[in-house]
C-alpha cells in the first residue's frame, strides 16, 4: 500500500508521524511519500520539499508569498498523481492541502481523499465544509462536535481523538523557583509579533516574582530567530529544541505565555494554566473579526465548554493586561483552580483513556481505502 501525505507545519508534523506510526501497526509494509517535517521523515518520509516553506498562516502574510505557494501546489498535485497511491490524506494546513486534493481529485475522481483535522467551520467561514466535500471523501475529527458538520455536507467523518491525550507526560519534579513557558509560536511571523510583548509582560512579572525563570520551547524553522528575538528579554530564557527537554519543561511550569493553537491542549494534557496571546497582522485580524462566528479562539474553553482561559487578542495583546492576567496564576488559588478544572474536562472529551488516537486515526483510514 502506497499513501501520500501532506502536513505543512509543525502541529500537522507530529500528527502525520503518529499517523504514521498508527498506520505502521495496522498495516504493515505500507509506504509513505508527500511533504512532511523531521517527525515524519523519522517516521520513514522522504519530503518534496522543506515543510517550513508552508508554514505561512493569514492573508496578508499568504499574499506575498502567493506564486511560490502556487508553484508548490501543483508540484506536489503532479507527484502525487505520478506516485499512484492508495489514497492521499492531507493534514491540517487547508489552504495548501486543500488546493492540492482538489486538483488531484479532478485528475482521479476514484482516489480517495482523507482530510485529517476537521476545518474549523464551527468558528469561521461555516460554507468551507460544502465546498471541501467536492473534492474531500472522508475527514478524521479532533474534536466530539465536529462530525455532523462534516457528515451534513456529504463526507464521512470519524472523531478520532486528539493525539495530546496520548502524548508522554514527564514527571514533575520540584523547582527552586518559578519557571514561565513562554511560547511565541512556530511561524516566523506570529513569533516577530509576539516575542516583544511576552518580553515587556516578563518585565512586568520580575517586579513581583523576580527569581523567576523562563523556558522557551521552539522549533528548528524559527529558533535562530527566536534567539534573537529574546537577546534583550529582561529574563533571559532557556530555549528549548529537544522534545525531551520540552516535555520536562511543560511539565513543572507554573504558568504558561501561549500564542493561540494546539498549544492550549498540550498544557492542558499538562495541567499548566495559561494565558492565551497572538497579534495578526491588522488586515487578517480585522477580516477573522468581522468573519468569527464564536468568542474565543482556545481550544480548552471550546472543548470544555467554559471561558477559563483568558485571551489577549490583536490590539488586546498588550504587556500590561497579560501581566495581571498571569499573576494570579503564578500561586495555588482560585485563578488556578478554574482552569485545571477546564483542562481535566478537556483531556476526558478528548479520548483520554481509550485507544490511542493515532490508532483510531489508522483503522478509520483503512477501513475508507478498503481491501
Amino acid at each position: 500500500m502506497k499513501l501520500t501525505l501532506i502536513a505543512g507545519e509543525p502541529s500537522g508534523d507530529r500528527l502525520g508521524a503518529a499517523l504514521m506510526a498508527g498506520l505502521k501497526t495496522l498495516a504493515p509494509g505500507v509506504q509513505f511519500h508527500g511533504i512532511g517535517g523531521p517527525l515524519m521523515q523519522a517516521e520513514g518520509l522522504v519530503s518534496l520539499f522543506a515543510m517550513e516553506e508552508l508554514s505561512v498562516m493569514g492573508i496578508a502574510e499568504i499574499l506575498p508569498k502567493y506564486r511560490a505557494l502556487k508553484r508548490r501546489i501543483a508540484q506536489t498535485a503532479a507527484a502525487t498523481l505520478a506516485e499512484n497511491s492508495s489514497a492521499l490524506i492531507t493534514i491540517d494546513s487547508p489552504d495548501f492541502c486543500l488546493r492540492v486534493a482538489k486538483i488531484v481529485k479532478s485528475a482521479r475522481p476514484t482516489l480517495k481523499t482523507i482530510h485529517y483535522v476537521a476545518p474549523s467551520v464551527w468558528a469561521w467561514r461555516p460554507g468551507r465544509a460544502a465546498k471541501m466535500a467536492r473534492y474531500i471523501d472522508h475527514v478524521l475529527a479532533l474534536l466530539p462536535f465536529e462530525p455532523p458538520l462534516m457528515t451534513a455536507h456529504g463526507m464521512s467523518c470519524d472523531f478520532v481523538g486528539h493525539p495530546v491525550v496520548a502524548e508522554p507526560l514527564a514527571p514533575r519534579t520540584p523547582q527552586a523557583n518559578p519557571l514561565i513557558l513562554a511560547l511565541p509560536g512556530s511561524r516566523r511571523a506570529e513569533v516577530k509579533r509576539l516575542a516583544p510583548t511576552i518580553g515587556a509582560t516578563l518585565s512586568l512579572i520580575k517586579t513581583q516574582y523576580p527569581d523567576t525563570e523562563v523556558a522557551l520551547p521552539t522549533v528548528r524553522g524559527v529558533a535562530d530567530l527566536v534567539q534573537n528575538l529574546t537577546r534583550t528579554w529582561p529574563i533571559l530564557p532557556r530555549i528549548i529544541t529537544d522534545p525531551d527537554e520540552k516535555r520536562a519543561a511543560f511539565a513543572n511550569a507554573t504558568v504558561a505565555i501561549a500564542a493561540s493553537g494546539t498549544v492550549s491542549l498540550e498544557l492542558a494534557a499538562n495541567a499548566c494554566p495559561m494565558v492565551i496571546a497572538y497579534r495578526l497582522h491588522p488586515i487578517t485580524h480585522w477580516l477573522m473579526q468581522r468573519a468569527a462566528l464564536i468568542d474565543t479562539v482556545t481550544l480548552v474553553n471550546l472543548v470544555s465548554n467554559t471561558r477559563a482561559i483568558p485571551e489577549f487578542l490583536g490590539p488586546d495583546c498588550r504587556a500590561d493586561l497579560i501581566a495581571n492576567a498571569v499573576l494570579p496564576l503564578m500561586q495555588p488559588g482560585p485563578a488556578r483552580a478554574v482552569q485545571l478544572k477546564a483542562m481535566d474536562s478537556t483531556m476526558d472529551r478528548l479520548g483520554r483513556g481509550g485507544e490511542a488516537p493515532n490508532l483510531r486515526a489508522a483503522r478509520s483510514i483503512l477501513k475508507v481505502i478498503g481491501p
